[in-house]
Protein backbone atom coordinates (compact mmCIF):
# COMPACT_ATOMS: atom_id res chain seq x y z
CA UNK A 1 0.00 0.00 0.00
CA UNK A 2 2.98 2.27 0.40
CA UNK A 3 3.43 2.12 -3.39
CA UNK A 4 0.13 3.93 -3.87
CA UNK A 5 1.39 7.09 -2.18
CA UNK A 6 4.44 7.09 -4.46
CA UNK A 7 2.36 7.50 -7.63
CA UNK A 8 0.25 10.44 -6.46
CA UNK A 9 2.55 13.00 -8.11
CA UNK A 10 2.88 11.10 -11.40
CA UNK A 11 1.30 12.62 -14.50
CA UNK A 12 -0.48 10.63 -17.19
CA UNK A 13 2.35 11.36 -19.63
CA UNK A 14 4.87 9.89 -17.18
CA UNK A 15 2.74 6.78 -16.78
CA UNK A 16 2.51 6.33 -20.54
CA UNK A 17 6.30 6.64 -20.86
CA UNK A 18 6.79 4.01 -18.15
CA UNK A 19 4.31 1.62 -19.75
CA UNK A 20 6.82 0.08 -22.16
CA UNK A 21 9.42 -0.29 -19.39
CA UNK A 22 6.93 -2.15 -17.24
CA UNK A 23 5.81 -4.40 -20.08
CA UNK A 24 9.40 -5.28 -20.95
CA UNK A 25 10.25 -6.00 -17.31
CA UNK A 26 7.33 -8.39 -16.84
CA UNK A 27 5.44 -5.89 -14.69
CA UNK A 28 2.12 -6.90 -16.17
CA UNK A 29 2.57 -10.48 -15.00
CA UNK A 30 3.67 -9.35 -11.56
CA UNK A 31 0.65 -7.06 -11.30
CA UNK A 32 -1.65 -9.87 -12.42
CA UNK A 33 -0.18 -12.18 -9.78
CA UNK A 34 -0.62 -9.55 -7.07
CA UNK A 35 -4.20 -8.92 -8.15
CA UNK A 36 -5.00 -12.63 -8.22
CA UNK A 37 -3.44 -13.07 -4.78
CA UNK A 38 -5.52 -10.21 -3.38
CA UNK A 39 -8.69 -11.63 -4.91
CA UNK A 40 -7.94 -15.06 -3.44
CA UNK A 41 -7.45 -13.47 -0.03
CA UNK A 42 -10.79 -11.66 -0.29
CA UNK A 43 -12.43 -14.92 -1.35
CA UNK A 44 -10.92 -16.75 1.65
CA UNK A 45 -12.23 -14.06 3.99
CA UNK A 46 -15.67 -14.41 2.40
CA UNK A 47 -15.59 -18.18 2.95
CA UNK A 48 -14.60 -17.69 6.60
CA UNK A 49 -17.41 -15.17 6.99
CA UNK A 50 -19.96 -17.59 5.54
CA UNK A 51 -18.70 -20.29 7.88
CA UNK A 52 -19.06 -17.94 10.86
CA UNK A 53 -22.60 -17.02 9.80
CA UNK A 54 -23.46 -20.70 9.42
CA UNK A 55 -22.04 -21.47 12.85
CA UNK A 56 -24.05 -18.62 14.37
CA UNK A 57 -27.24 -19.85 12.68
CA UNK A 58 -26.79 -23.39 13.95
CA UNK A 59 -25.67 -22.35 17.42
CA UNK A 60 -22.23 -23.90 17.03
CA UNK A 61 -20.37 -20.63 17.46
CA UNK A 62 -17.95 -20.72 20.39
CA UNK A 63 -16.86 -17.10 20.37
CA UNK A 64 -19.37 -14.57 19.09
CA UNK A 65 -16.73 -11.86 19.04
CA UNK A 66 -14.48 -13.85 16.66
CA UNK A 67 -17.44 -14.57 14.38
CA UNK A 68 -18.33 -10.87 14.25
CA UNK A 69 -14.70 -10.02 13.46
CA UNK A 70 -14.60 -12.53 10.62
CA UNK A 71 -17.78 -11.09 9.13
CA UNK A 72 -16.50 -7.53 9.51
CA UNK A 73 -13.13 -8.40 7.91
CA UNK A 74 -14.86 -9.95 4.93
CA UNK A 75 -17.14 -6.96 4.50
CA UNK A 76 -14.27 -4.47 4.73
CA UNK A 77 -12.05 -6.42 2.32
CA UNK A 78 -14.88 -6.66 -0.20
CA UNK A 79 -15.51 -2.92 0.01
CA UNK A 80 -11.81 -2.25 -0.49
CA UNK A 81 -11.65 -4.58 -3.50
CA UNK A 82 -14.66 -2.86 -5.05
CA UNK A 83 -13.09 0.56 -4.53
CA UNK A 84 -9.85 -0.62 -6.13
CA UNK A 85 -11.83 -2.01 -9.06
CA UNK A 86 -13.71 1.28 -9.44
CA UNK A 87 -10.48 3.30 -9.34
CA UNK A 88 -8.85 1.00 -11.90
CA UNK A 89 -11.84 1.27 -14.25
CA UNK A 90 -11.85 5.05 -13.92
CA UNK A 91 -8.12 5.17 -14.67
CA UNK A 92 -8.62 2.92 -17.71
CA UNK A 93 -11.41 5.14 -19.00
CA UNK A 94 -9.28 8.24 -18.44
CA UNK A 95 -6.41 6.68 -20.41
CA UNK A 96 -8.88 5.93 -23.20
CA UNK A 97 -9.86 9.59 -23.34
CA UNK A 98 -6.25 10.76 -23.36
CA UNK A 99 -5.20 12.19 -26.70
CA UNK A 100 -1.70 11.39 -27.81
Amino acid sequence: MSNISNISGTSTADLLKQKSKIENAGGAEAFAKQLKSAMNEVNELQVQSEQAIGDMATGQVKDLHQAALAINKAETSMKLMLEIRNKALNAYKELGRTQL
